[in-house]
Parts: C-alpha cells; sequence; structure tokens
C-alpha cells in the first residue's frame, strides 16, 4: 500500500520541483519537430485555437509582441495584423523557414524571426515588450519558474501562456488502460497556477473552446499523428493499437472519417497584467 504523504503547510511544496520531477517521470516524447513543421499548419487549421486565443487576449495595433515558440505561424501571421510588431522565436529550424516563406509570400513587414530556446530568452538579450506570448511551448520546459520570471520582466503589459488542458490525452490515457499500464501524462496546469502565486503573480484562467474533434481517415493516420510516442510501447503493445482505435474510433456515414467525441484538443490559456 502507498503511504499518503499530507502536507499542512501549501508553502512547504516548491512548485517548480514538482513540475520538473513529473515532466521527468513523464519523459521525452522524442518528437522530431523539424519532421513535423510540415504537416503542422495542416493540423492546426483544422480546430479554431488560433481565433480563440487571439480573440482572448488583450492587444492593440500599438503593441509589440514578444511570441515564444512560434512554431510555422499559425498564430504569429494573424496576430500579425493585429499589432504594430511581432520577434517571433523558435528553436526549429524548419519551423523559422516555413514561417519566413509565409512572411515573404504574404508581404508581410512586421514580422522579426529569430532562432532560440525558450529558455534563454531573457530581458538582457531581447529587451521590452508589451506582450509576451508563449503559445503551445510551455509543456515543454522542464524547471518553468526562470522562464516565467524571464517573461514577467520582459512585458510591459500582459503575459498569455497556453498549456494542455486535462482531457487533451484522453485516448493515450484510455490506451494505457486498455493495456493495464501507468499513465503519465503532462503536469497539470494547476502547478504553475500555484508556482505563479508563489512568485506573487496571480494569473487568470480561461479553457480555449478549441474544437471539433479529431478526424482521421484512417487507423494508419490516427496513429501517426504526432501524439502516440511508440517508443514507449512494446511491440506486443503496440499491435493492440490498432485494434484499440478500432474500438473507440467510429466512422461517419458521410464523410468517411474516424473520431471519437473525447478526442478533442484541449488547451488553457493563463495571462496575467504586469
Amino acid at each position: 500500500m502507498t503511504k499518503k504523504i499530507i502536507i499542512e503547510d501549501e508553502n512547504e511544496i516548491d512548485w517548480d520541483q514538482l513540475w520538473t520531477a513529473k515532466m521527468d517521470k513523464k519523459g521525452d516524447r522524442g518528437k522530431d519537430w523539424s519532421k513535423a513543421a510540415e504537416k503542422y499548419s495542416e493540423r492546426a487549421s483544422k480546430d479554431n485555437y488560433t481565433e480563440q486565443l487571439i480573440s482572448k487576449m488583450i492587444i492593440s495595433k500599438e503593441d509589440t509582441v514578444l511570441d515564444v515558440g512560434c512554431g510555422e505561424g499559425s498564430v504569429t501571421i494573424p496576430l500579425s495584423k493585429e499589432v504594430k510588431s511581432i520577434t517571433a522565436i523558435d528553436a526549429t529550424d524548419k519551423m523559422l523557414e516555413i514561417l519566413d516563406e509565409k512572411i515573404k509570400s504574404e508581404g508581410i513587414e512586421n514580422i522579426k524571426t529569430i532562432k532560440e530556446d525558450i529558455n534563454d530568452v531573457n530581458l538582457e538579450k531581447y529587451g521590452k515588450f508589451d506582450i509576451v506570448l508563449a503559445s503551445r511551448v510551455v509543456n515543454g520546459i522542464k524547471s518553468p519558474k526562470k522562464v516565467f520570471s524571464n517573461f514577467n520582466e520582459m512585458a510591459n503589459k500582459y503575459v498569455f501562456i497556453t498549456l494542455f488542458g486535462p482531457n487533451n490525452w484522453k485516448l493515450e490515457k484510455d490506451f494505457h488502460e486498455y493495456l493495464s499500464k501507468e499513465y503519465n501524462g503532462a503536469p497539470s496546469y494547476t502547478i504553475l497556477l500555484n508556482l505563479l502565486a508563489e512568485m506573487g503573480i496571480y494569473a487568470n484562467i480561461i479553457n480555449l473552446d478549441v474544437g471539433p474533434v479529431r478526424t482521421y481517415k484512417t487507423i494508419e493516420e490516427a496513429i501517426d499523428n504526432g501524439k502516440w510516442n511508440l517508443a514507449k510501447f512494446s511491440e506486443e503493445e503496440q499491435e493492440k493499437l490498432p485494434k484499440f482505435l478500432n474500438e473507440v474510433l467510429i466512422r461517419d456515414n458521410e464523410t468517411g472519417l474516424l473520431s471519437n467525441s473525447e478526442d478533442k484538443p484541449d488547451w488553457v490559456l493563463l495571462w496575467w497584467k504586469k
């Protein structure tokens, strides 16, 4: 029997260390973002994440924005039409290459791209911005306290951060249960809320109503969609995945596409005012 530890004072908890420990237990998904870059725009266009995020941000035409983890620009490009300028930072060459191609083809003049790791973005290197945005990148960092402190120093007005909500990996959790295997998912955003409070930052939280459900043409596409870290499964377990998906995915008679009502993107927006 596992012994429960009762903590009587929340100040005893090192929230940064707790996040790091859970990230270590989750393990590296080993995703090759250069390889994923080509299909990222296509996947991103299947939901209304960008529209939902921008609609919740407090921005003006006079604002300068630091977009950390900009990827191939699925948020950067539309956001550039709403603000004065954007400095877009990403650590993956291929992502920035695709974004630069979009900037050139659309004749956009207010976006500057820089290759940099999120952990190395700080005030000394890049200065101040009205808005700091970290969209869909925080789940990849192992020590958020330093990163958030840097973001807070660099922002004149607001910081906006998005990360996974509790139901983003519902099918993956169900598959582990199907295998009677322990599931170690991404750490909860509630850890970051407590970490920020510990830093004297009391963040607001919004659940982004992102939809629709994910759809796939084939079982093979459902497996090869960037969510499954097959290296973590034995050969025998991998062989069970198509059978599991055949049981939980339903084919639409009209479109012919496979889907599950619980297989839906789930994103949370944390934001605060300086």
